[in-house]
């Protein structure tokens, strides 16, 4: 893998001009929650992969590609833990089209009931777990029928620091909840502020919520959306992305190539607010041993994916 600083040197080699747009992985690791704070401890904080379909692929095509999908997930990996062999706790499917400038992000539940090759059913998640991210993205296409580019791995308290830095964020929580550990006063419904605890919660309570897992995937997707929005509203100030992107490339470990990364933050950057569009795999409540699970409506997932393949555009929610 390519030593971050590695990445970065080559970076800044390009030139001030280059520089400007290389800015841009600031939002590309925005779109994904892929945005990590500075830390002593690297390379570890973030994995960036291309499945091995993908590693061939010349990024410098991808205007002749249109589509790219960048599989994003939140890793429950505690201290000494290896992140891309534990279970996945947030899974979202996000596809961007270099020509429309279009994005989608279809959002998985993580207590999905599947098949996981090799290891009989369990919860989507677990493929993370059993296979690293070739197996996690295997389960993602077989259950939504779009095998991912990349997959992304990171921690969620990597997504606290970070929105903590960028000053926290702004979402339309559309109703009010509360978690008696991680929330006891709750999210008031409305329009709010979210510092990075904040964040963390927001995206992790499912118990308070009317649907539980598919509400708390929706709400990841709005943490999203607001640290995006942040992030474009500040991309021009002096300094910010800049520390941003030096702070992803000390933690960054990736199979990708400067010039890979480049081009990938080239096409997301370019990604238009108003061609977003967001879903979630749908499916009924469960049990299996006793544990609660989510039994996806396999049709209407991959009647979405089948929407979205080829141009990253989801006409509705299925």
């Amino acid at each position: 893998m390519n030593h971050p600083f590695t990445v970065l040197r080559s970076v800044l080699r390009t030139g001030r001009r280059r520089l400007a747009g290389t800015l841009a992985l600031g939002i590309v690791l925005a779109l994904a929650a892929l945005v990590v704070p500075d830390s002593t401890v690297a390379p570890t904080n973030a994995e960036l992969v291309a499945l091995p379909e993908a590693s061939g692929v010349d990024l410098g095509t991808l205007a002749k590609k249109d589509v790219v999908w960048i599989l994003a997930v939140g890793s429950d990996a505690r201290p000494g833990e290896d992140m891309l062999h534990t279970r996945g706790d947030a899974l979202q499917l996000i596809g961007i089209n270099t020509r429309t400038h279009a994005a989608s992000s279809i959002g998985i539940p993580r207590d999905s009931w599947v098949d996981i090759p090799g290891h009989g059913e369990n919860k989507i998640n677990a493929a993370l777990y059993y296979g690293g991210p070739r197996g996690l993205g295997d389960a993602v296409g077989d259950l939504v029928g779009i095998r991912p580019t990349y997959v992304f791995v990171t921690k969620f308290p990597y997504l606290e620091n970070m929105v903590n830095a960028i000053g926290g964020i702004e979402v339309d929580n559309p109703v009010a909840f509360s978690d008696e550990f991680l929330k006891p006063k709750g999210f008031k419904k409305g329009r709010i502020h979210l510092d990075g605890y904040d964040a963390m919660a927001f995206s992790r309570i499912r118990h308070a919520l009317l649907r539980g897992d598919f509400d708390r995937s929706a709400n990841q997707q709005r943490v999203l959306a607001g640290i995006q929005a942040k992030i474009r509203a500040h991309q021009s100030d002096v300094g910010f992305l800049a520390k941003g992107v030096a702070s992803v490339m000390k933690n960054l470990s990736t199979n990708l190539s400067p010039a890979q990364l480049f081009r990938l933050a080239q096409a997301v950057a370019r990604v238009d607010p108003a061609k977003i569009r967001t879903c979630v795999v749908q499916g009924s409540i469960g049990d299996v041993n006793g544990a609660s699970v989510v039994m996806p409506f396999v049709s209407a997932a991959r009647a979405m994916g089948e929407d979205a393949r080829d141009d990253a555009t989801l006409s509705r929610c299925r």
